[in-house]
Parts: C-alpha cells; structure tokens; sequence
C-alpha cells in the first residue's frame, strides 16, 4: 500500500537525481529542520500536495496560468511525479542542484502568460502570484504532516515557512511568508479573490478517479485527496466544489493511522535517506517524533 505511495517520490524519467553526493554538501532547507521531517513521509506529501493545489486553483490568476499550461489533464501521473521532484530537490537536494532545477523552472515559466476568463492579465513569474504559490505549498505539506502525522507547536509551523524562504526567492516569491503569522496575514488579504469553479471540481475527480495509484489501492488515493479537502482553511474549505468532500470521523482515524505507519519505515533509496547518507556525519536519519 505505502509502496505505491513512495513511487510517487522518486524522481521521474529523464530526472535522475543523486542526493546522496557529494558527501556533505547542504541543502536549501537545513539538514536537522522541520521540512525535512515533513516530506519525509509519503502519505503527508500527498496530502498536503493536493491541498496546496486546492488553493492555488481558487486563485483566480493562478488558476489560469496552471490549468491552461498545464499537462495535469492529460498525464496527471507524469505532472504529480515531476513535481513531487521538484519538490525532493528544493528540500533535500545539494543546493547547487536545486538552484539550477529552479533556475530552469523559472525560465520555463517566463513564457507563461496570459488573460483569466474575466480579462484580468497574470504572467507565471508574477511575484505576488508566486508568494502565493510558495505559500500554499507550506501551508499544504505542513498542515498535512501536523495533522495526520505528528503534531507542530507555533514554533515549528513558522519553522517550516522560514525554512521554505531561501527556495521562495530563487523563485521570485520575494515576499513570501516567513512564518505562521505571516501566512495567516496573506491567506486573509487574498480570501477576497479566492473563488470556486469547474476547474477545481474537474481537479477532485483526476485526483479520486485517475490511475494515480494502482487499482487495488485506489481506495486510498480517494481517502487521501478527501484528507487533503479537509485541512484547506477557509474560506477554501467551504466552496461549493469542496463541500461534503472532506472525512468522516472514522476516516480521520484511518489516515491518522496509515501516515503514522509511514514514519516507521524507511524508504532507503529516496531521497529523505539519500540526503541523510550525504549528511553524515553531521545528521542522523531517525523517526519524525
């Protein structure tokens, strides 16, 4: 079950990736911080992946740019594969490979613009829509991880945006949030613009329906992208496309339970443990408390 999960960590065709060399070279989030615990855990990424998309795609101009450039329709498999990469990379990765990964996207994404359907212009590189953009994607991991699998004092959630900063500004996100504060100040002053659409009902049923896990586990995907319903914060989580998506009590128990099982194991050869080995030995890969 958690084998199918931790595919989705390993970097995709044509982006091999060797984290565990060279020995001692430092990442972009530091070795011993609180991102490193949270994506270590499959069951929590997926999670919080999901919801940070959630809210990207209530953003008006976000929306637009993501959904009309993206491949996610057609090949949500290969889209949720290279960013989960992006995202090893940006946290574990030897930062002088992150910083070219990044590097690359932002010029990807220089090209991408154009007009939301209420002829509103955006372009990709946008900084207030990247702090957004950088902003829901902590919010997103975090908040999965502190709810399914470990709780987080305040410290450790404004931890986790902080650590997230130095990634945030290779990206354009200058003003990106830097703690727990800061983020609960951006998601008020943007819940005015934050809406629902098809876009993010169309989401929801890639998410539940599509061969992003194999069949047999296929009952999971759908309770994990029901967990990820659940943590978006409003005005988000009471939009007509989410409405009665979210869990059940018992479901909560369930998820609970799955993620706190992929804490104990150890994935060797992905790149939490990949890191770690490159670490040594000024770092210990142990269990998340």
């Amino acid at each position: 079950m958690l084998g199918a999960l931790k595919e989705l960590m390993r970097p995709p065709a044509g982006m091999v990736a060797d984290f565990s060399a060279p020995i001692g070279a430092p990442s972009l989030a530091p070795a011993h911080g609180v991102s490193w615990r949270v994506f270590a855990n499959p069951v929590t990424v997926f999670i919080g992946g999901t919801a940070a998309v959630l809210m990207e795609l209530a953003e008006p101009s976000v929306r637009a740019g993501v959904w009309g450039n993206s491949s996610f329709r057609h090949d949500p498999l290969g889209r949720l594969r290279r960013t989960g990469f992006a995202a090893m990379m940006t946290v574990y990765g030897p930062r002088r490979d992150a910083e070219r990964m990044i590097a690359r996207v932002v010029a990807m994404h220089e090209g991408v613009h154009g007009t939301t359907p209420d002829g509103l212009p955006y372009r990709a590189n946008d900084p207030q829509l990247l702090n957004w953009v950088q902003a829901t994607a902590i919010f997103g991991f975090t908040e999965a991880y502190a709810a399914y699998a470990s709780a987080f004092n305040p410290a450790e959630k404004s931890a986790a945006f902080a650590e997230g900063l130095p990634a945030a500004k290779l990206y354009g996100a200058v003003d990106a949030p830097g703690s727990w504060e800061a983020w609960e100040r951006l998601l008020a002053a943007t819940a005015p613009t934050l809406e629902g659409s098809d876009v993010l009902a169309e989401f929801l049923d890639i998410m539940a329906d599509e061969a992003v896990l194999p069949v047999s586990v296929r009952w999971l995907q759908r309770l994990l992208v029901r967990a990820a319903v659940e943590i978006v914060p409003e005005p988000v989580r009471s939009l007509p496309q989410l409405r009665e998506r979210g869990l059940r009590t018992s479901e909560r128990l369930q998820v609970r339970a799955i993620a706190l099982a992929a804490k104990l194991l150890r994935f060797s050869r992905l790149p939490p443990a990949q890191a770690a080995k490159r670490m040594r030995p000024s770092y210990r890969l142990r269990s998340p408390t």
